[in-house]
């Protein structure tokens, strides 16, 4: 946050959360460049009841179509407008994790996957940032405000995890058309 404020300037922040940031390189330090020739595919915003907790971005170097969304890097960057804990993070994707899954997924890999949810994720407060990328045969690597927080190299929980948002069948399907490039 503080790169960003310094490269847009106080009042330059809120427009560029909004909008897209002042630049590429400030606002998603770290996260893109594991996405090489990233555009933005999509946004929008996730909100219960009329509060809205974050902004979502899907980058990639070309919409992906849900057939193939596996198959290509992507980054998803979540910046926060209200403050949640790393454990309700955690435990409200372990939850979405589990209700997406065709099958019921073995004790030991969500304690695992809990794990490496809890390396990846901090407390965060408005303005924070919270950046996956998708790499396919490898796993995911997080970013929090541009700097690395975890690389998982897991592929089936990076599937799982990103599927929270990009799935069909996710809570917030509007937010997963307006990612994937739809109005």
């Amino acid at each position: 946050m503080l790169r960003r404020t310094l490269a847009c300037g106080h009042r330059g922040l809120l427009l560029a959360v909004w909008l897209g940031g002042c630049s590429l390189a400030n606002a998603h330090a770290g996260c893109l460049d594991d996405v090489r020739n990233a555009q933005r595919i999509g946004a929008g915003n996730f909100c219960v009841l009329g509060f809205c907790l974050y902004r979502a971005e899907l980058w990639a170097t070309q919409a992906p179509r849900p057939s193939t969304l596996h198959d290509a890097p992507f980054a998803l960057s979540l910046t926060y407008e209200r403050s949640v804990s790393a454990e309700r993070i955690v435990s409200t994707g372990l939850d979405e994790i589990q209700r997406l899954s065709a099958q019921p997924i073995a004790d030991a890999t969500l304690a695992r996957w809990q794990h490496n949810m809890r390396r990846a994720f901090g407390d965060v407060v408005r303005g924070d940032e919270l950046c996956g990328v998708y790499l396919p045969g490898h796993g995911a690597r997080f970013y929090t405000n541009g700097k690395l927080s975890a690389d998982v190299q897991d592929p089936a929980f990076a599937e799982a995890f990103f599927d929270i948002w990009l799935d069909p069948r996710t809570r917030a399907p509007s937010l997963r058309q307006q990612l994937l490039g739809g109005p």
